[in-house]
């Protein structure tokens, strides 16, 4: 899971790209970059760390250009405190070509031989996103034989791509001198968003984006979704061109974005991130209503903030008062994206803080928007206990995350998840509940889909089906002995 954005635009760049970098730093708190375009010269600055801490005014007043790309990183490959795997990331050949890119690749193994071997591309990372834009490189230099370039060439290169990478991708690259060009994956798994504004006599401005929120923020009329398998490539005179450069593309957005990555105040395919929330705590509430007694309920709380929509629904369709318990420091990174167990374990007490007046000798329900690898689940109920609470029901907005997820998420290890190998009553005491409720599987996919065109969503991390159907044990095997835990 990261953040991206790409604008064309009339004006200087940096300061629009920024801007949406703030508002997409849920997405990524690793490191952050922008390279921006002036003519056919990239200027960039990257650095570790959150977007107000990465950019200086020197930095920005260097960042030249009216075209630009940005990206906030949430590692899942390679190394979170390195540098070298920030985005964007460049190649000098054909034209200049900066790429940021959200999503995770799973044929990295075959890909990277076949740059060595065959391409005689040299990697420098261990990053999916060098692999995507050097074989994207690769595909344009096959299609251009002069300085010329048109998009159907662009278009082209696409299609060759969606032939060779497997694995979830939503990207925004320039092309030096050109223009922008942004694609995503065949299954559309990872979010990106087209929109525009008039500039007055001078053409129209456009941006590509992770998330709604950035265009509505920005004064952007919200296009469309970019589509699954589809390229866009806006010139530099605000020119837009789309074509479809995947066979049989097929939209099954990933279900987690809307349970805890994106915020609530984001439409993703069509569908309002904060109305499917409210339609999770519905659907939880009639789960929670079969299995709890109304009297061992006393008040029903959220962990905030993701949880507090689903939370609401819950005390109003059981006719149970909702209480605040949990005052959050909102100076703390995401505890769920944290790298290393005892980071997260450590930072829940810096986040999070019981009241114990509302606490004290009540029967609490706790809601969460998901449980993955339970630490901070774990900790919460142990500072509801030590708060006063009686009796302690945690329950999940989310069914139970049982297998790894390969798309774009950090949960690569099965030995990590809570869930896995248990049944659910071992789950609660591994947690210390007094009980344990979960969303079941279809309700949560109904929640999402409800009044929706969208029929599928990538739900892998629940069930063990993976969409692109090139996931194999030996594949799951080797993440987990490679990858970060």
């Amino acid at each position: 899971m990261c953040g991206i954005v790409g604008i064309v635009s009339n004006e200087p760049a940096n300061q629009l790209v920024y801007d949406a970098l703030l508002l997409l730093q849920h997405r990524g708190q690793d490191s952050t970059g922008i390279v921006t375009a002036d003519g056919a010269m990239f200027h960039m600055h990257k650095a570790k760390g959150q977007v107000r801490e990465a950019f200086r005014t020197r930095d920005m007043r260097a960042l030249l250009g009216t075209m630009g790309l940005g990206h906030v990183r949430y590692a899942t490959k390679g190394e979170a405190a390195n540098e070298l795997e920030s985005q964007p990331f460049y190649v000098n050949a054909p034209y200049g070509i900066m790429l940021v890119h959200n999503g995770n690749l799973t044929n990295t193994r075959e890909l990277t031989d076949e740059l060595f071997r065959i391409d005689r591309r040299h990697l420098n990372t261990t990053s999916d996103t060098e692999l995507l834009v050097n074989v994207l490189a690769h595909e344009l230099q096959e299609q251009v034989s002069g300085a010329d370039l048109d998009p159907d060439q662009l278009f082209n290169a696409v299609t060759r791509v969606h032939e060779r990478v497997e694995g979830s991708y939503a990207a925004i690259a320039l092309v030096a001198g050109h223009g922008l060009l942004a694609f995503r994956d065949p299954f559309g798994i990872r979010p990106l968003v087209l929109g525009r504004r008039a500039a007055g006599l001078v053409g129209t401005e456009w941006v590509v984006a992770s998330e709604s929120l950035v265009l509505e923020s920005g004064g952007y009329e919200i296009v469309r979704e970019v589509a699954p398998g589809e390229a866009i490539f806006i010139g530099l005179d605000g020119s837009m061109t789309s074509r479809q450069c995947a066979p049989n593309p097929r939209l099954v957005p990933c279900s987690f974005e809307y349970v805890y990555l994106a915020r609530p105040d984001s439409i993703m395919n069509g569908i309002s991130v904060y109305e499917a929330r409210l339609r999770m705590g519905n659907r939880l509430a009639d789960t929670i209503a079969k299995h709890t007694p109304m009297g061992d309920i006393d008040v029903v709380m959220p962990i905030p903030d993701s949880s507090r929509p689903a939370a609401m629904q819950v005390a109003q369709k059981l006719g149970v008062e909702y209480r605040e318990g949990f005052y959050k420091n909102r100076y703390v990174g995401r505890t769920f994206i944290m790298p290393g167990q005892a980071q997260r374990k450590k930072s829940v007490k810096q986040k999070l803080n019981a009241m114990g007046t509302e606490f004290r000798g009540k029967n609490i329900l706790i809601v969460d928007d998901s449980i993955v690898r339970g630490t901070t689940s774990k900790e919460i109920v142990e500072m509801a206990r030590q708060a006063g609470a009686n009796k302690v029901t945690f329950t999940s907005a989310a069914p139970p995350v049982r297998y790894p997820h390969v798309y774009g998420i950090n949960m690569p290890s099965r030995h990590e998840l809570v869930a896995h190998g248990r049944k659910i009553p071992e789950i609660g005491m591994e947690l210390g509940a007094d009980n344990l409720i979960y969303q079941e599987v279809e309700d949560l996919q109904a929640a999402i889909l409800e009044g929706s065109d969208v029929t599928a969503l990538e739900m892998s991390c629940f069930t063990g089906d993976y969409v692109t159907g090139t996931v194999s044990e030996e594949y799951l095997r080797w993440v987990e002995q490679t990858q970060l835990s």
